[in-house]
């Protein structure tokens, strides 16, 4: 058996990964809502604020009345009352007038703009003088200012945040159709692995990935709804595929794929009928026996059983696919948020693959450096120690000290 038979290149997994269905809509109020992505657009009923209101304490007042207002030649206005905070004013303003009000505060009819309370002096509890003149509409948020009624304020495809949710409170949506949270089956097989709590005995090693990959899915906004750890025996394997297909909306496997001729879970992949192996092998370092297979239309994902190639996978791949089945696009990886460095090493690499490689970022005089943090796919300090990834394209022969790159923070 050759060592791969389908590699692909990442552009061509990300295709792949495009052809999977996204999850259900659910209902939910906004006080789940937080991080869940729109399914349905989401249209304001009613202007936001319904009236004029004041964004400064002052004194409401009509504009007109304030022309030519000056230090030394100020406007005397007679004040018509008190806009109090809660309440409606319950009088209206007529020429020569003003009223105090308070941020917030709905402006009575008649009024136009608010002079803010340093550029007046009250002279008595009937009088104040306007020192600075101020145009309609200063100092004011006017009727729908903030939303105009029939607005699309939110489309398909947005992760709610904190502000978003505000926005949505304020104009009395209190429920919103999002995607369905990714229900994740996980996997961790290998003869070596034991429990995180057990001691290993001599030739065996603690299950790593159960926690890293767990904590990867989670932070996409997707569930683990289950884990097996299970030997790499095919008939095992098969059954934990099985549990995993039947509860989940994907199952995502560390090790069991490998060089070699012991391909366990090809085997229990291909033991499922109709099942389609996607890809045997992707043109990326570390990674590249990395498996992708649709089951009964679900996605199966068989990751490296090395900590540090299991992670990279997982950021370039899995959590973007995640996302997109919660109605995200579907953005090649590695995700997370980007830092543009420079190269402070040179970094070898075969060109016919696309590499992934640790870095650190240190700033020097200003500048900010991506030192490579070096190591095998064995060690995890070289991640802990690492602030991001770097990607070294599939046709070069690597990058030079001083190249402009692009990190991807962890």
């Amino acid at each position: 058996m050759p060592e791969f038979f389908h590699v692909v290149e990442p552009s061509v997994v990300f295709s792949l990964l495009a052809s999977f269905g996204r999850t259900g809509i659910e209902h939910v109020g906004l006080e789940e809502a937080l991080d869940r992505v729109l399914a349905q657009e989401v249209r304001a009923e009613e202007d936001l604020p319904y009236g004029p209101r004041a964004t400064m304490d002052g004194y409401a007042v009509r504009a007109a009345d304030t022309f030519g207002s000056t230090e030394n030649s100020p406007t005397l206005l007679a004040l018509a009352g008190r806009v109090e905070m809660g309440k409606l004013p319950g009088f209206a303003l007529s020429s020569g007038q003003a009223c105090e009000i308070p941020t917030g505060g709905f402006l009575p009819d008649g009024a136009d703009a608010v002079v803010m309370i340093e550029y007046a002096d009250r002279l008595s509890e009937r009088a104040i003088e306007v020192r600075r003149p101020v145009t309609a509409g200063e100092n004011v948020l006017g009727k729908g200012g903030d939303v105009v009624a029939g607005k699309v304020v939110l489309g398909p495809g947005r992760r709610l945040r904190p502000h978003d949710l505000g926005l949505l409170a304020g104009l009395g949506v209190c429920q919103v159709a999002v995607h369905q949270r990714p229900k994740v089956f996980l996997v961790s097989t290998g003869d070596e692995i034991v429990p995180a709590n057990q001691k290993p005995a001599p030739g065996q090693v603690r299950d790593i990935n159960r926690y890293s990959i767990s904590a990867l899915v989670t932070r996409a906004g997707a569930e683990v709804t289950g884990f097996r750890l299970v030997q790499d025996i095919a008939d095992k394997l098969g059954r934990a595929l099985e549990e995993g297909l039947g509860s989940s909306d994907a199952v995502v496997l560390s090790g069991g794929s490998s060089v070699g001729e012991r391909d366990t879970l090809v085997e229990a992949v291909g033991r499922f009928a109709g099942a389609e192996l996607l890809a045997h092998g992707i043109a990326i370092s570390p990674g590249k026996p990395t498996l992708l297979a649709r089951i009964a239309g679900k996605p199966v994902f068989g990751l490296p059983g090395h900590p540090v190639s299991a992670m990279i996978v997982a950021q370039v791949f899995l959590v973007p696919f995640l996302r997109f089945l919660q109605g995200e696009a579907l953005l090649p990886g590695p995700e997370g948020t980007k830092r543009e460095a420079i190269l402070a090493t040179s970094v070898p690499s075969v060109s016919g693959r696309q590499e992934f490689v640790r870095v650190r970022l240190e700033e020097q005089n200003g500048t900010l450096y991506a030192r490579p943090v070096f190591g095998r796919s064995s060690m995890l300090s070289s991640m802990v120690d690492a602030d991001g990834l770097i990607v070294v394209p599939t046709h070069t022969e690597g990058l030079a000290r001083g190249t402009k790159v692009e990190v991807t923070l962890f």
